[in-house]
C-alpha cells in the first residue's frame, strides 16, 4: 500500500480532469491525477468559446449574451443558469489559457450552415490540448498515475477526506485529500447503465465508437452518489449517422458526404418524416429518427444527385477537409462485400425496396408527391427549401440506412456553479467537484450542435472552474 498526503485528488485524467490539475497547481495545490485508462483521452477536435480573439478578428457577431440565451432557451430553462453563464463567460479565457500551454487554434467554425461559429478547431500542427494540460500540470508538480482507476471516496464529519486508488499491478494509494474533483468521463460504455438512464439498447437502436479498452462506466457518478449527492437528467449526445464503421462526426466518413445533405430520407413504411433540411443539426434529426420503426430512416438519391455533388460542393462545414471521391459504387460495393448492412445501390426501386425493406407501395407514392415538389419548387408537406428538392428518377439509385450514433453520456451528478457537487437536499457536499461529462447536463435531454464544440468545451471550463474553486476550498477562502 502507498500512502499519499495531497490538497487535491483527481479521479480521472481526461479533458476535464487534466484542465483541474492543471488549475489547481497554478494556485499551489499538492495534486494527484488516476486515471483509468494506459493513456489521456483525445480531447477533442477543438473547444466551444464566444467573443474569443479568433471572432474578434473575423467579426464574428455571436455575444456571450447570445449564447447564454442559446443555451437557456435550447434546454427549457431546465438548468442551473448561472453554471451556464459561468461557462460561457469563462470561454473565451480558456482559448487563451490553453494558448499559453502551446495549444493551436485555427479558424472558428460552425457545425453546419446556420449554426453558430464557436467551434475552436485545433490546427493539425498543434498537440492534443490533453498532453498540453498534462505537460503544464507535471511542470508544476502534479503527478499523474495512468492505469489506476479510483476505487472509493471518503467523506468524515459530511466532508472530503480523501480517496482510494488501485494500480494495474494491485498496489493500493491510500490517499489523504481535502477535495476530490470527480471527472471520469460518464457512463456510456455500461450496457445496464444506459438502458436504464437513457431508455437505449447499445448496438441495437443507438451505437456508439468504444474505447479500447472499454473505460466509461460511471464510476465516478455511482460514488458521488454513494456520497450523498443528487442526481440530475441523463442522456447519451445522440445525432443521427450510418452505424460504424461508416459512420463519423456529421453521420457518416467523409467520403460519404453525399449522404448527410438534405436530400430524400424516409421510413420503412417510405413515406417522408421531417423537412429533411433538419439533417444538419445532428441531435435534433436523430430525435425524429428515434420516433421511426424500429428508429431508422432511409437517405435516399438517384445517379443525377450522386453527379451533382460530385461536381459542386457539400453543404456541411469543412468541405476542405473532406476526402472527395467520384466512384460512391466503388465504396457501397466495397461496404457490401464486408457484410455492411446499410449502404445501398440498386438498377430499380423495387430492388432497392428489396435490399432495405422499405414498402414499395409506400415509397412509389412518397415519390410521386416528392418528385412534382422537386418540379415546383414548392414542398407543401414540410417547407423544404427549393435548392434542396432534387427528384428521385434515374438509376442508380443509393439509399443509407441512417440510426442513432452518440458520442459519450452527459449528466448524472448535480453541481452548482462552481461545480461543488450538490446533496438531495441541494446543499453543498464540502470538497467534492464534479466536472465534464459526469456533470454535463445543461442542454436539457438533446445535445446543442447549433452551439458547435460545446461537450468538450464544458469539459475544459468546468474542470478548470472546478480546479479553481478547489483551491480557494483548500485554503480557506
Amino acid at each position: 500500500m502507498k500512502n499519499l498526503e495531497i490538497d487535491v485528488a483527481i479521479a480521472g485524467g481526461g479533458s476535464a480532469g487534466l484542465a483541474a490539475a492543471a488549475a489547481a497547481a497554478e494556485n499551489g495545490l499538492r495534486v494527484a491525477v488516476f486515471e483509468k485508462a494506459p493513456d489521456f483521452s483525445f480531447g477533442g477536435m477543438g473547444t466551444f468559446a464566444v467573443e474569443s480573439r479568433h471572432q474578434r478578428q473575423r467579426r464574428i457577431p455571436f455575444t456571450k449574451e447570445d449564447a447564454y440565451r442559446a443555451f437557456m432557451q435550447h434546454n427549457h430553462y431546465r438548468s442551473d443558469a448561472r453554471l451556464v453563464k459561468d461557462y460561457v463567460d469563462r470561454s473565451a479565457g480558456t482559448i487563451e489559457w490553453l494558448e499559453a500551454m502551446g495549444v493551436l487554434f485555427a479558424e472558428p467554425v460552425a457545425y453546419y450552415p446556420g449554426g453558430h461559429y464557436t467551434w475552436h478547431m485545433k490546427d493539425e500542427k498543434s498537440p492534443r490540448i490533453t498532453d498540453a494540460l498534462a505537460g503544464k500540470a507535471r511542470k508544476l508538480g502534479a503527478v499523474i498515475y495512468l492505469e489506476t482507476p479510483v476505487k472509493q471516496i471518503f467523506k468524515k464529519n459530511g466532508k472530503i477526506t480523501g480517496l482510494t486508488a488501485e494500480s494495474k499491478t494491485g498496489e493500493v494509494f491510500r490517499v489523504k485529500a481535502r477535495a476530490v474533483i470527480i471527472a471520469t468521463g460518464g457512463f456510456s460504455e455500461n450496457v445496464e447503465w444506459v438502458r436504464q438512464y437513457t431508455g437505449h439498447e447499445l448496438g441495437k437502436d443507438i451505437f456508439l465508437v468504444p474505447n479500447d479498452p472499454p473505460r466509461l462506466h460511471g464510476d465516478g457518478i455511482r460514488m458521488a452518489w454513494e456520497l450523498g449527492a443528487a442526481k440530475t437528467e441523463m442522456y447519451i449526445d445522440s445525432y443521427r449517422g450510418l452505424p460504424m464503421p461508416y459512420g463519423g462526426p456529421g453521420g457518416t466518413i467523409f467520403e460519404l458526404g453525399t449522404f448527410r445533405q438534405p436530400l430524400l430520407m424516409v421510413n420503412m413504411m417510405g413515406e417522408r418524416f421531417v423537412n429533411e433540411d433538419i439533417v444538419f443539426d445532428g441531435a435534433s434529426s436523430g430525435n425524429a429518427l428515434y420516433l421511426q420503426k424500429n428508429s431508422c430512416g432511409f437517405i435516399i438519391f438517384d445517379e443525377d444527385t450522386n453527379h451533382y455533388y460530385e461536381e459542386n460542393d457539400w453543404e456541411w462545414i469543412l468541405p476542405s477537409l473532406f476526402t472527395r471521391s467520384k466512384d460512391l459504387a466503388f465504396i457501397i460495393q466495397k461496404a457490401r462485400q464486408e457484410g455492411y448492412k446499410h449502404l445501398f445501390m440498386a438498377d430499380s426501386m423495387e430492388d432497392l425496396c428489396s435490399q432495405t425493406g422499405i414498402n414499395l407501395k409506400g415509397l412509389m407514392c412518397t415519390l410521386e408527391e416528392y418528385n412534382e415538389a422537386c418540379d415546383t419548387g414548392r414542398d407543401v408537406n414540410f417547407y423544404k427549401k427549393a435548392a434542396y428538392l432534387k427528384p428521385v428518377r434515374k438509376p442508380k439509385f443509393y439509399a443509407g440506412r441512417f440510426m442513432l450514433n452518440g458520442y459519450v453520456s452527459l449528466g448524472g451528478v448535480r453541481i452548482n456553479h462552481k461545480t461543488e457537487v450538490l446533496n438531495n437536499d441541494l446543499n453543498v457536499i464540502p470538497g467534492l467537484y464534479t466536472a465534464g461529462n459526469d456533470s454535463n447536463n445543461i442542454c436539457g435531454d438533446t445535445y446543442t450542435f447549433s452551439l458547435a464544440g460545446h461537450m468538450s468545451g464544458f469539459a475544459y471550463n468546468s474542470g478548470r472552474i472546478a480546479g479553481e474553486n478547489a483551491a480557494e476550498y483548500v485554503k480557506g477562502k
